[in-house]
């Protein structure tokens, strides 16, 4: 008997069996998993021994060891704000939502019939943001505030360039009130696109005709509230365009910057429910006018028609551009915050406007409470019109440091200034209690004699008119019809049992690696000791995250063979950006600033040719040959005539096309010997973990999706997050941040708003490390492998795959090539993507990297028997393929080309098809007792992009719906 524990977490999170194991290689054809692996990659790139991990821990062990270190944490009660608040999540939300494997689980809804709950929940979320912003139209969330703000000046700066007004306009003016991490992430985005960052008051700052925009802050980052329109204006005037960052609750009580003019308006949803958790994740919000819609980043919820004519929630207008305007699109923003966006929607939901203002109310009544006793010691504060946030000069530096030991002594945290300032901003979890404690410390510091107030009203605002808001706001029915508990978990669960997560089937994603995210990893997000802490605190006051942060850096370091990490970047595509930038940091540290040529195989992903034209770089595109490698001629010949300018090349390993690729270190030695660096993309990390790595294939800097291989849920649409290995020669050159010091000595500018991203979030990863350990990281790649051959093995006969290496072997994903289909029976890689829906599967991948292709990724966490279903699905529905080609069933009405089909149509009295209610809805035994019911029929995509609808329809859309082709006066 064995003194270990009886179960592990590889045991749970694997997905076959021991016994499953073996008879999957048998029809795999492979002796064993080894040999398999053995037939799979390149042995030169292989690892001799596994990663420098430490041995695994069994779960109970890991969240006992997780609880010590989150008690040293700090917890101060947070008075910092710069963008950070504290905040209440209702307990039916967190338990529901946030806490809830049917949000957290499923992928971003690119498949809009099987993700009609979350597609309504963002669209409430859009309709809150418009209607507190003043603005026509909102996306369905950015990263954070200060990277929506760096957005908001790309956008304004190509809608100047489209207007063609004479002379060139590349100055952005921004307000010296804008929050220092937006200041310093917008000046960063700038740099590289030539573009010119002037920081001030605005009022006394040039606003010409070489300004294309402005970013003005409202309330502003010492709580100050000044009415932004004259300076709007003013830009109007001059031809430029406003941005505006602003807080949402505010704009329950102050004018809407819409109202004012602005043209975009953005800012951090945070405080509605989505605790502070050291930085993220949070969702950023975006609103503009309608007039520029098609200019705006990220993703857009909009309302069209199914096929029975009901309103259908679905993705509009942005949905992957980058995999069609690659180096020219727009933006590379490819995750959004979608769990996080959902959470505030449903704050305000649950809350509704009347509850909103009341929140708000309460701060600012609280807020100016505070103000009239401080006056009343003699430190009045700065600013006379404030809503949450005020800043008091104390006289001295001296006068500073009692009060900030006092503070700290009683467990208070606020902002420290200029030479002698003092910030507190209050938020949605302050009581009466806490303001007195504030009180207390600055009378004991300043020896002024003081004594509690009576309890009573809270004090009057008297602001100007000019901000006061009159208009109405959240007026749809669904804000005001779930304020109780039990309205609001029927709400919650309505909307969940619309989708398809992880929770009721296998997601065989391709690139995506919908893996299983464990209970475990999951629990300590919303312990307070992780949930509370502000980014901007002292980092010895978060010692508990910062001994995880050490634990997660040595970690990725040692699987990916790299020497350093920034765990900034919050998203795949921002690691792009960052790791990109490190290297033009890197050349211009050594004088070769020129080199600004970048290397794409033309399989890259979308945001790959983004990322680098926002990085200031050109791009090359290196030809693939027939097998989808990339083709190593084509590279040599590049790499030559782009010797002197060359940059980086950027490659995904294993490639596009799911292959370990023979050749790759060539591909390396090529490029290093024209003097540019490997960026490796991270995507296909799940193949790689302990198996090989970026450094033992030659790349000099890989960012790490770890909402794919590590684990972290995605959520519906985000949270990711997408931290940069880099080798030590890239080191110095890591993101910085404005407020709290990390990154290189040389490091660039930060790239998120957070100096650690989404910190939080940080907890999954670290725990799937942990657990797996040493040899576990290991296995979870290879049978990640082993299931994907397996799925090839079962499905070969019936669908050509597309890519293998020279002994058929596929890496973690492989591609089925659906186009001989088109011409044969007419159906498409559509028909079959809607077609699994009524057997109870998401789609695969489609039409990525190769159009009219499924591409299929079953991760390892899937077992055997959730494997044969999917592929057992496949099989009927090629013989449903047949059927047309045969001509036993109709080219145009059969079950292929009506797809999905939902229980509202079964159950109609009339069927005019030529096939039967059964095959319709119950094509395999399986389906019966596994059955989902898709809420929609097919979706018309190409009438929701021509009448945009990106709020709330009315409730009797419901009853009747917009005929095609009428708008429905979104608009």
């Amino acid at each position: 008997m064995t003194l270990d524990p009886p179960d592990s977490y590889q045991s749970r999170h694997l997905g076959p069996r021991a016994a499953d194991r073996d008879e999957m290689l048998d029809i795999v054809g492979a002796p064993s998993l080894e040999a398999l692996i053995d037939e799979t990659l390149p042995a030169r790139i292989r690892l001799a021994e596994d990663p420098d991990l430490p041995p695994p821990e069994a779960e109970s062990d890991y969240l006992d060891r997780l609880r010590r270190l989150a008690g040293r944490n700090a917890c101060l009660r947070s008075f910092i704000g710069l963008g950070y608040y504290g905040c209440i999540t209702p307990s039916v939300i967190l338990r529901n939502v946030l806490e809830s494997p049917g949000w957290y689980t499923p992928y971003t809804p690119y498949q809009a019939e099987v993700s009609q709950g979350r597609l309504e929940a963002l669209l409430n979320f859009q309709t809150m943001v418009a209607d507190l912003t003043g603005m026509e139209v909102a996306n369905a969330s950015l990263l954070d505030e200060a990277t929506a703000a760096a957005e908001a000046m790309a956008m304004l700066h190509r809608i100047r360039a489209r207007a063609r007004r004479r002379g060139r306009a590349d100055r952005f003016v921004v307000s010296d009130g804008c929050l220092p991490q937006t200041i310093e992430v917008v000046r960063g985005r700038a740099e590289p696109l030539g573009l010119q960052v002037a920081v001030g008051r605005p009022d006394c700052l040039p606003i010409d005709e070489t300004t294309f925009g402005v970013l003005l802050q409202y309330p502003d980052a010492d709580g100050a509230v000044v009415d932004p329109g004259p300076i709007i204006a003013r830009a109007h005037a001059a031809g430029a365009l406003a941005a505006v960052a602003t807080d949402l609750l505010a704009l329950t009580l102050l004018v809407p910057p819409g109202e004012r003019g602005a043209d975009v308006v953005v800012g951090s949803a945070q405080r509605f429910g989505v605790p502070i958790g050291y930085g993220g994740p949070h969702a950023a919000f975006f609103a503009t006018r309608a007039a520029h819609v098609r200019q705006m980043p990220g993703r857009l919820v909009g309302v069209s028609v199914d096929a029975a004519g009901r309103p259908a929630f679905r993705m509009a207008l942005q949905t992957r551009e980058q995999h069609i305007r690659r180096e020219r699109a727009t933006s590379n923003i490819c995750t959004a915050q979608a769990l996080l966006a959902n959470v505030a929607g449903f704050y305000a939901v649950y809350h509704g406007p009347r509850g909103l203002t009341a929140i708000a109310g309460r701060v600012h009544g609280l807020a100016r409470l505070l103000a009239r006793e401080l006056a009343a010691l003699g430190l009045p504060p700065r600013h006379a019109c404030f809503f949450d946030t005020l800043r008091v000069d104390v006289g001295s530096a001296g006068t500073r440091d009692r009060i900030r030991r006092a503070a700290e002594a009683t467990g208070l945290a606020f902002r420290y200034a200029g030479d002698h300032d003092v910030g507190m901003a209050l938020d949605e979890t302050t009581r009466p209690q806490d303001v007195d404690r504030i009180l207390r410390v600055f009378a004991d510091a300043t020896g002024a004699a003081w004594s509690p107030p009576p309890a009573g009203e809270l004090p009057a605002d008297d602001w100007p008119t000019a901000v006061r808001r009159t208009s109405a706001f959240l007026t749809h029915p669904v804000f005001r019809q779930h304020q109780s508990e039990l309205q609001m978990m029927r709400y919650l669960k309505r909307l969940e049992r619309r989708d398809i997560g992880l929770d009721r089937s296998m997601i065989p994603l391709g690139s995506c690696t919908m893996k299983l995210n464990a209970a475990t990893g999951m629990r300590p997000l919303t312990w307070p000791q992780f949930a509370a802490p502000h980014p901007f605190a002292p980092p010895a006051q978060a010692a508990g995250y910062h001994a995880v942060f050490a634990e997660l850096e040595a970690a990725l370091c040692a699987i990916t063979g790299l020497a350093a990490v920034s765990l900034q970047p919050n998203s795949g595509a921002q690691g792009e950006f960052a790791g990109l930038m490190v290297v033009r940091a890197y050349h211009r540290a050594r004088g070769e600033g020129h080199r600004d040529i970048v290397l794409i195989p033309a399989s890259a992903h979308g945001t790959n040719p983004a990322s680098a034209a926002m990085a200031g770089l050109r791009v090359a595109i290196v030809a693939c040959d027939e097998q989808g490698n990339v083709d190593l001629d084509d590279l040599q010949a590049q790499a030559a005539v782009h010797a002197g300018r060359l940059s980086a090349l950027m490659i995904t390993y294993p490639s596009t096309h799911g292959v370990f690729e023979e050749r790759v270190q060539e591909m390396c030695a090529i490029v290093h010997a024209a003097g540019g660096q490997v960026y490796m993309d991270g995507a296909n990390m799940n193949a790689q973990v302990g198996l090989t790595s970026p450094a033992a294939v030659g790349a000099d800097v890989c960012h790490l999706n770890l909402h794919k291989t590590f684990a972290i849920p995605h959520g519906g649409g985000g949270p990711g997050m997408g931290p940069i290995a880099v080798a030590d020669h890239l080191a110095p050159y890591l993101p910085r941040h404005p407020v709290v010091a990390v990154g290189g000595a040389q490091g660039i500018p930060a790239v998120s708003a957070a100096p650690w991203g989404s910190a939080s979030i940080l907890l999954i990863s670290h725990a799937y490390i942990r657990l797996l350990g040493h040899n576990g990281a290991g296995e979870a790649s290879r049978i990640a492998i082993l299931n994907a051959n397996y799925v090839k093995a079962r499905l070969e006969a019936h669908f050509e795959v597309l890519y293998s290496n020279a002994r058929g072997r596929v890496a973690h994903e492989l591609i089925f090539d659906l186009r001989p289909f088109r011409a044969a029976a007419g159906v498409t890689e559509q028909d079959v993507a809607k077609r699994l829906m009524d057997y109870g599967f998401h789609a695969p991948t489609v039409s990525f990297p190769v159009p009219g292709t499924l591409m299929v990724e079953p991760t390892e966490s899937e077992p055997r028997d959730e494997l044969d279903r999917f592929c057992e699905a496949l099989i009927n529905i090629r013989r449903e393929i047949q059927a047309v080609i045969d001509g036993t069933a109709d080219r145009v009405d059969n079950v292929l080309k009506n797809a999905p089909h939902t229980a509202e149509e079964m159950a109609r009295g009339a069927w005019d098809h030529p096939y039967s209610r059964e095959d319709a809805a119950f094509p395999l035994p399986f389906v019966r007792e596994h059955k989902y019911w898709p809420p929609v029929g097919r979706i018309d995509d190409a009438r929701g992009d021509r009448n945009l609808a990106c709020s709330c329809p009315p409730p009797a859309a419901w009853a009747t719906g917009p005929r095609p082709g009428q708008s429905d006066g979104s608009f």
